[in-house]
């Protein structure tokens, strides 16, 4: 599966996907909470990496933090400016970011490193290492597992981590887990976690 697979599979639900998860109203307020404490009113930028529908952009934005969101699928980045007009939403990939590196303070990847294909995530996390600032703050989430497993997501494959084995990934990469946050599956929510890291020196 490549990225091009998973643009196009958002791109073909973006309506209904904007209709049932469009709003930081929709989001859990314990995961709302995690992002603030990590992410809030960073000195510098701070990207939104898949920022979707931009609601979590925009929410970042309210707490003060010059958060920019980026995102692959275009219906996303359209309804975005349309809904946060005092936002900034870009076209563009964590694959190739073009950002200059160490130039952003803090990195938001909110469900959006879900459909990775286990070989291409370290490739991906060294991208976000390499635009990160000196003890910059990244914040993902990602769905739980006993072990890495793909499964089938309501919209395209999607992969299961056990907790330690994806802290492991980010420490391999330069990132040093702070704070994690795992919540079990609530009625038709799967379980998730939700891991805040420092850039390290180096």
């Amino acid at each position: 599966m490549t990225m091009e697979q998973v643009r196009q599979a958002y791109a073909s639900v973006a309506e209904l996907y904007i209709g049932l998860f469009g709003t930081s109203q929709q989001v859990h307020a314990d995961d709302l909470a995690f992002i603030g404490r990590h992410l809030a009113g960073r000195p510098g930028t701070v990207l939104d990496l898949g920022c979707g529908p931009g609601h979590l952009t925009d929410h970042l934005r309210s707490l003060g933090t010059d958060a920019t969101g980026i995102d692959m699928v275009p219906e996303f980045i359209a309804h975005a400016r349309a809904a946060h007009p005092d936002g900034s939403y870009q076209l563009g990939s964590f694959e190739e970011l073009a950002v200059a590196d160490h130039s952003v303070a803090g990195i938001l990847a909110w469900g959006s490193l879900i459909h990775l294909p286990p070989q291409d995530l370290d490739g991906v996390l060294a991208e976000l290492r390499r635009v990160m600032a000196p003890a910059g703050r990244l914040v993902v989430a990602i769905f739980v597992g006993d072990e890495v497993a793909a499964f089938d997501h309501k919209v395209v494959t999607a992969y299961r981590w056990p907790v330690d084995e994806f802290s492991e990934r980010l420490a391999r990469a330069g990132f040093a887990e702070v704070e994690r946050l795992q919540r079990p599956s609530e009625g038709a929510h799967r379980p998730h976690a939700a891991i805040a890291a420092v850039a390290t020196e180096g």
